[in-house]
């Protein structure tokens, strides 16, 4: 299935193609206007007066005629300028964008097969013509890692349950469907996936791929669930791999950012369906410290939840149901709807400082949810500090108020309502072992929120922090060789919470600069290295080489260099963030 998409091109670079194509094809002109000669004659003062006199009024009335041919609206000068279109749109132009908005690009090619067959034709012929065809998932990278205007393809026509090992608990799908339906799909046979992110609408083979993870200091990434993958190449065909069957290329592969083929289908070690019981309580850093240890080794999932300019640490614990305690019998001290009236007043009080009596009626705020509330808060004024922290104050007394137990299975838990459009980074770095943390995960968070405030970074909540065991996937933030080796993730953030282009684009330039600050003080010293969803490429040529150094110090560059041109000699399935990533030796 093809889909269109084509970029805008200003003039000028239509000209330059018209150039180009000229030098390179003799059946195009080439265009060389020269300038105008004349013969030498005689000054004549008056006629030159005539020529400048003629030339002002030109000149004035153009402006005039432009002026009155192109009204400015009052709001204009707030608008996003736009490059200019040649021609209107044609109608197989698209637009593909990531979950947040934040990346996009269009595309002509889109293809979308049914069967590994249909896949296999495609990547062939890609691969004769040398055209991209870059792999995407649902595009929920914040970073874009999938996109790219020059092609791509996507799975989401093979979503199919291909096999189901109930005694050994394995399953084997096709890399396009989506978690939310594997699960839906395998839990007639008792069985679910070991682990989840935050939401459940990525495909198999993007959220492998990219190394994602959930939360537990026993529980490593997702990639390690994979089994064994069938993968399509373009210069190879299709292939299998697995643990037994060629190991180095699968330890490679398994998170191999869509670079090395197309996964077609994967194989995944599942775990017994539980049903799990939540726990969210409010606590702060000296008690963090205290239990730190305690609360990484006896839970099975965890996390902590800190709020920028206040004390307050959320901790959300999750564990099996005890069949023979069942369900905790604790009611909840405040109910919903007390639990969000603190947010509720601030919003209402808000509206009347931020909002004019002209301004058009809000929805019902009684059908807002808790992140729809801290969205609109923040629309009125994202950048003021000292409104940032009002906000903030709300989320944690909203925590405070929201404290308890919640009884579901895995996938209806572990789960996190992330909010809207927003820019996050994310950095792993390692924290030590289960049996022995090295306590640096609190010590990042500490600097981090001293940063913050020396800085008056108007950060909202929250800043999330999460643990995982270590990856055997070499090109995994968490890789290591030690089996006992922990690491910490944590993620910072800035919403996004208006289409205001001006707006979108101040609330960018302070995220890049939050990010930078978080770079440059802190990463290197804990050995903090991006998600692969989150990375985003430096404009910057020296900040650039910067980020290749470090890549190569923490990832096998130079292998997966070499499997790419093994595999994808072409490169059919890179796209301009792979290329600049992980340049070749000849491009360097």
């Amino acid at each position: 299935m093809l889909r269109s998409f084509a970029s805008k091109r200003s003039l000028q670079s239509l000209l330059h193609h018209h150039y180009r194509r000229c030098r390179q094809n003799p059946q195009f002109p080439i265009i060389n206007p020269r300038p105008f000669s004349s013969s030498p004659g005689p000054p004549s003062s008056d006629a030159e007066l005539r020529k400048y006199i003629g030339y002002t009024l030109l000149l004035l009335g153009s402006a005039a005629a432009t002026y009155y041919s192109f009204p400015f609206s009052e709001d204009a000068r707030d608008k996003k300028a736009q490059l200019f279109r040649y021609a209107p749109l044609p109608d197989d132009l698209h637009t593909v964008s990531n979950g947040s908005g934040t990346h996009e690009v269009r595309t002509r090619a889109f293809l979308q097969p049914e069967s590994v067959e249909e896949l296999e034709g495609i990547v062939k012929e890609a691969n004769v013509r040398k055209h991209k065809i870059r792999p995407v998932g649902s595009g929920l990278s914040p970073n874009g890692i999938g996109l790219t205007r020059a092609g791509m393809v996507n799975l989401a026509l093979m979503d199919k349950v291909l096999s189901v090992d109930k005694e050994n608990k394995r399953v084997t799908v096709q890399a396009g469907i989506r978690v939310q339906q594997l699960v839906d799909e395998i839990k007639e046979f008792g069985i679910t996936l070991q682990n989840f992110a935050s939401i459940r609408e990525q495909q198999i083979g993007g959220i492998v791929q990219v190394g994602a993870h959930g939360t537990g200091a026993r529980l490593p990434p997702i990639d390690e669930q994979v089994i064994s993958m069938k993968v399509v190449t373009p210069a190879k065909g299709t292939i299998e791999i697995s643990k037994e069957k060629d190991p180095e290329l699968f330890y490679l592969a398994r998170c191999g950012l869509g670079g090395l083929g197309v996964v077609a289908e994967v194989t995944l070690q599942c775990v017994e369906r539980q049903e799990l019981v939540e726990h969210t309580f409010l606590s702060n850093m000296k008690d963090i410290k205290k239990n730190h240890k305690k609360f990484l080794s006896e839970n099975k999932h965890v996390k902590y939840l800190y709020i920028p300019y206040t004390d307050a640490v959320v901790v959300v614990t999750c564990n099996p149901m005890s069949k023979e305690k069942g369900p905790p019998k604790n009611k909840p001290k405040y109910t919903a709807e007390e639990a969000l009236q603190h947010v509720r007043d601030l919003y209402l009080e808000s509206l009347t400082k931020y909002r004019d009596s002209g301004s058009p009626s809000e929805p019902e705020i009684v059908e807002l949810s808790f992140t729809e509330l801290r969205d609109k808060l923040l629309a009125m004024d994202p950048l003021n500090k000292e409104h940032v922290i009002k906000v903030n104050k709300a989320e944690a007394e909203y925590w405070r108020k929201s404290e308890g137990y919640r009884v579901g299975w895995s996938d209806e838990i572990l789960g996190f309502d992330c909010g809207g459009h927003q820019w996050v980074s994310e950095t792993c770095f390692p924290a030590g072992t289960l049996s022995k943390p090295s306590m640096k995960d609190l010590e990042y968070i500490e600097e981090l929120m001293q940063l913050i405030e020396k800085e008056s970074v108007p950060a909202p909540a929250p800043i999330e922090q999460r643990w995982t065991a270590c990856s055997k996937s070499q090109m995994s933030p968490a890789y290591s060789s030690a089996d006992d080796d922990i690491f910490s993730w944590v993620g910072i953030i800035m919403y996004l919470p208006t289409m205001d282009a001006r707006q979108r684009r101040q609330i960018t330039e302070e995220f890049f600069h939050y990010r930078h600050m978080t770079q440059s003080q802190l990463w290197d010293q804990y050995s903090a290295f991006d998600h692969w969803a989150k990375i985003e490429v430096p404009k910057d040529i020296e900040d650039l080489a910067g980020l290749q150094a470090r890549l190569k110090k923490k990832f096998p560059v130079d292998a997966y260099n070499q499997a790419r041109k093994e595999l994808d000699p072409n490169r059919i399935l890179s796209n301009n963030m792979l290329e600049k990533l992980f340049p070749s030796s000849e491009a360097v």
